[in-house]
């Protein structure tokens, strides 16, 4: 979900005012997540302003990120970040997928990798203003988590991973990682709502959340690499809990809607007997 940006994130051309210039430093926004995919960009007056350029030459900069699909123009809006994220798989790939249980366990053991890389990195390259943003996101985490509102603490929960991402000052792997995000976010792998209200889950994932966040701030890797490590562990294996609570779940429908129909069967056999 994007959001309206103040010209705060944007600094003064002092040089060369050229479309290129403008160009260069909305691009590089992007690219290192500080724009995100629907964040409005200021409009013409405030960004010109903010940048130090005229409008005509913010206008042409505009017009060419919208030309190369990093920008798109909508109605009532003006001007937006385009999805510029990548997603991993193409749809055919990922219908396959959905049918495998087996790339669940692939997905997590990836992920469990990977996790434990960026916490990693995060904990030796944080800066005072990372660590602030995950402090607010654990805040809210806890806040989400005693009020009991599944969907918006799995929201945080893709939030504080995305911000430990941002945290390892590496852009490929965060866009890595935000693309393997938006397949969690679409129910691929794992069914987060089933996921959050199993059985003891929401605390022991609040836990582990807890302590990727204070290796972090304590900036030591090696925990932040465990803890994150320790959290997909638990994912994985309450991920395979949850699946065979669906399983038995819906063998059970199964059996009683049949129970309920072969009595009806009955029934009506032994009325028309009767007949």
């Amino acid at each position: 979900m994007g959001s309206n940006q103040s010209g705060m994130i944007f600094t003064e051309i002092s040089h060369t005012r050229t479309a290129d210039e403008v160009i260069h430093q909305i691009e590089e926004l992007v690219l290192q997540g500080v724009l995100k995919p629907g964040d409005r960009i200021p409009g013409e007056r405030a960004l010109s302003k903010s940048l130090n350029v005229s409008r005509p030459v913010l206008r042409d900069a505009l017009q060419k990120l919208e030309a190369r699909g990093l920008l798109l123009t909508r109605q009532g809006e003006g001007s937006v970040v385009a999805d510029v994220v990548g997603t991993v798989f193409k749809d055919p790939i990922v219908d396959l997928i959905r049918k495998h249980p087996k790339a669940t366990a692939d997905y997590v053991e990836f992920r469990r990798q990977i996790e434990g890389i960026t916490a990693e990195m995060a904990a030796l390259r944080a800066t005072d203003a990372d660590r602030e943003l995950l402090t607010r996101l654990i805040n809210t985490m806890t806040e989400t988590h005693e009020l009991q509102d599944f969907s918006a603490e799995a929201e945080v929960d893709t939030e504080f991973h995305q911000a430990i991402g941002e945290c390892a000052h590496n852009i490929v792997l965060l866009h890595m990682l935000r693309s393997c995000y938006r397949l969690l976010e679409q129910g691929v792998f794992i069914n987060r709502s089933r996921l959050y209200s199993h059985n003891g889950s929401r605390n022991a994932l609040l836990a582990q959340h807890k302590a990727i966040y204070a290796s972090i701030m304590a900036r030591d890797p090696q925990a932040a690499r465990k803890a994150a490590e320790a959290h997909m562990d638990f994912v994985a294996e309450a991920a395979r809990e949850v699946e065979t609570v669906g399983e038995r779940e819906a063998v059970s429908r199964l059996r009683l809607e049949q129970h309920s129909t072969q009595n009806k069967m009955e029934r009506a056999a032994k009325t028309a007997k009767a007949k």
